[in-house]
């Protein structure tokens, strides 16, 4: 009997009825009941179980009591249990509770957005009082509000979203507080006299939160680092950092990984690579570029022979080189280097400052395509036909020197005119440039024959002066240039989709799925209104879209159509499921191009790698990698355009009382946000500065509609208009009708 307990006390036999013990002893040395067992135990169980108790029921032996507790943890952070008042464990689903997570708002309420999806439930400020934006929680459904939203009361609080925030010192009455940068977040959080660090009022701080809010006591913070006056030169950009928890230094072991590895390409590295140093490849960007990912080269390709007397010739076609740096020959999988990059997702790219995804000896350096020097690469060598059709290709590690550093200015320039100063400065390079122009023209037409939808956007640039605030911002005109090299990366990337699903391999596809059936019916229900229809039923192409665009970009109305129809799709994600990509009318789509700002790349240049050594690569989850990398993209493009809208602010605070003619550019239920002329800066009028009359929102036509005037406002509508307040402290411009 004694042998018996003693031989069960070391090596625990298989959990009865555990379906999923396999799978946990493949993971854990020491494997305990899985998430899934556990619940099912406590559900058959019928009522809250003490964790003795489920210790019992689960035969959790001594030794492994410590883990138990650690799983039991997770899973009451993952909101799948929840202790009640007695301490004793409750399956959340059986309570009637929803767990997700907190999403605040300026004016002190909230929403929970749901974990499992479903409308969110509505936190007023009572509620609010103990959680932050950000927050995961779990809550109960209390009643509707006003409205006929559901209202949730806050019922425990899972995870913290924030430990540290970045907002400004204040004090009132003697009293230090600070308030979060993050407008979402309403709460003033107390600063002891002794733990201010030594800021002033009024300065920019990063505090960690020392106590946590509560329904009945404000947070408690203190200060960890200043940095500095409100309109100090760059604070913007350190504010935004930290805003959306950016990562921005590298740490000491990427340091010194970094000083390992060589200046230059090695003997070493060339074993095994194709050498086209001879190829005169190029690489063509901005002028401010630093990172040079992709390096092309086209040459043309003669028709073929007739295959009998009096036959039809071939009719030839091009032969495309895109060469991309071959950065995963440096970041290697699950190294320190490697770890940096996946958390940081991507590049950021703020004006006049990057947050690169890795550091400047490799983006700047080893792997930026720099001219005249030995650089590796991962090549995609095509064969397109005369049609725009690419007939065949094939991937291969290369060693290769870019012949030219050249700007889409000076590509525009010698495409224009062959004779003038930037074709004779690189005359040895300019019927290769020449032959990608008159590929492009050729997948122009390939596009259009698909049906890809090309909506007409305004890009525009920041110009600077000495001391850092905008001078003036520009509109920035898009040339051929710029075409030939989207279309040539458009080009790999459809290829490199292609060959890693005829491996049957796993990758992030670029996904980009169409509108949702309520957003199709909204629009459909706006084109109604002016007389047009879209193609395609209940289920449209984008050739339907791109059909409608060509058939009113003649009207006046034109940019406020495209302005609707652009807004019934859906944001482009990373995922391993193919749905294709609706936008460009491609069925199978991913990034190939840019592995030294964009993580998805470099996942996609090692699962190339791997096909070619007849090998598998797998970097884990891969819909956890999706939705990490669609999160990071996500969280630099609200970042970048928070440090954008503050300098476009400071831009037109001394233009308070001028008068601007504009276009309105979004219509809400409390006003018309207006895109100035010539400043592409936007501004708000608010609903009550619209004249006298009660203005209500359509929301299906766009457009406020005054109740007895029966004026109406709607996007595209042209107005003038006259700044009267510009607010830096929420980036806020607002106007009134001149």
């Amino acid at each position: 009997m004694n042998q018996r307990k003693k031989r069960t006390s070391t090596s625990p036999p298989r959990r009865s009825g555990d379906p999923h013990y396999a799978r946990e002893a493949g993971r854990y040395q020491h494997p305990v009941a899985s998430r899934e067992f556990i619940l099912e135990t406590l559900s058959r169980r019928g009522v809250p179980v003490t964790e003795d108790e489920l210790e019992r029921l689960l035969h959790v032996v001594p030794q492994d009591r410590d883990a138990f507790a650690k799983r039991l943890a997770a899973m009451q952070r993952d909101g799948e249990i929840m202790r009640n008042r007695r301490n004793a464990i409750c399956v959340v689903a059986k309570l009637d509770l929803v767990r997700g997570r907190v999403q605040g708002h300026a004016d002190g309420f909230g929403f929970l957005v749901r974990d499992e999806g479903g409308p969110d439930l509505f936190l007023g400020p009572k509620e609010m009082r103990g959680v932050l934006h950000g927050d995961r929680a779990v809550a109960r459904i209390s009643g509707t509000d006003r409205r006929g939203r559901p209202e949730g009361q806050i019922v425990e609080v899972l995870e913290r979203g924030h430990q540290r925030l970045v907002g400004r010192l204040r004090s009132e009455h003697g009293i230090l507080f600070v308030t979060a940068e993050d407008k979402r977040i309403s709460h003033e959080f107390l600063v002891p006299p002794d733990a201010a660090g030594g800021a002033k009022t009024g300065q920019v701080v990063t505090v960690e939160i020392v106590a946590q809010p509560s329904k009945h006591a404000q947070p408690v913070a203190r200060v960890v680092e200043v940095l500095g006056n409100y309109a100090d030169p760059g604070m913007e950009i350190e504010i935004a950092l930290r805003k959306h928890v950016l990562p921005h230094s590298f740490s000491p072991a990427v340091d010194q990984l970094c000083a390992k590895i060589p200046n230059e390409v090695t003997g070493e590295d060339w074993k095994g690579r194709t050498d086209l140093t001879k190829l005169p490849l190029v690489t063509i960007d901005g002028e401010t570029a630093k990172d040079f990912d992709d390096a092309v080269y086209c040459e043309p390709i003669p028709p073929n022979p007739p295959l009998t007397k009096g036959g039809a010739q071939g009719a030839g076609g091009f032969r495309l080189i895109v060469a991309i740096a071959d950065v995963s020959h440096y970041v290697k999988h699950g190294e320190v280097l490697d770890r940096e990059a996946a958390e940081r997702g991507n590049s950021v790219y703020f004006p006049r400052r990057v947050i690169p995804m890795l550091p400047e000896k490799l983006s700047n350096g080893l792997c930026s395509l720099n001219p005249k020097v030995p650089r590796l690469a991962v090549v995609c060598d095509m064969r397109i036909g005369a049609d725009g059709d690419i007939g065949s290709y094939k991937f291969y590690a290369a060693v290769f020197r870019s012949h030219a550093r050249l700007t889409y200015t000076q590509v525009a320039a010698m495409l224009e005119d062959p004779s003038g100063e930037p074709a004779r400065q690189h005359r040895a390079l300019l019927p290769h440039i020449q032959n990608l122009h008159r590929l492009y023209k050729v997948l122009v037409k390939a596009r259009e024959r698909r049906g890809a939808i090309d909506f007409e956007t305004i890009e525009t640039e920041l110009i600077f002066d000495g001391h850092g605030k905008i001078e003036r911002i520009v509109q920035v005109k898009r040339n051929d240039a710029h075409r030939v090299i989207e279309e040539c990366m458009l080009a790999a990337n459809v290829c490199t989709s292609d060959f890693l699903r005829g491996h049957d391999h796993a990758m992030l596809y670029r996904v980009h799925e169409g509108p949702t059936p309520e957003k199709l019916a909204a629009l459909r229900e706006f084109l109604k209104g002016f007389g047009l229809q879209l193609g395609g039923g209940d289920d449209p192409h984008a050739s339907d879209y791109a059909k409608l665009l060509a058939r009113v970009k003649d009207r006046p109305d034109a940019q406020l159509i495209q302005t609707v129809m652009l807004r019934s799709l859906q944001q482009a994600v990373y995922s391993p499921d193919n749905v294709g990509h609706f936008g460009l009318a491609y069925e199978s789509y991913t990034h190939f191009t840019s592995p030294i700002r964009r993580y998805p790349d470099l996942l996609v240049h090692r699962a190339i790698k791997a096909v070619l050594r007849g090998k598998h690569y797998d970097p884990g989850n891969w819909h956890e990698l999706g939705a990490h990398c669609s999160m990071t993209e996500r969280r630099a493009d609200e970042a970048t355009r928070d440090v954008v809208a503050w300098l476009k602010c400071y831009y037109m605070k001394d233009r308070v009382g001028e008068i601007f003619a504009g276009s309105i550019s979004g219509v809400t239920a409390f006003g018309a946000f207006v895109a100035l002329d010539g400043v592409y800066v936007e501004g708000l009028v608010h609903v009550s500065d619209l004249g006298s009359d009660y203005f209500h929102y359509d929301a299906a036509k766009h457009h406020l509609m005054g109740e007895r005037t029966r004026k109406r406002y709607r996007l595209g509508d042209r107005l003038k208009v006259k700044v009267i307040r510009v607010d830096l402290d929420t980036s806020r411009i607002d106007f009134t009708l001149a």
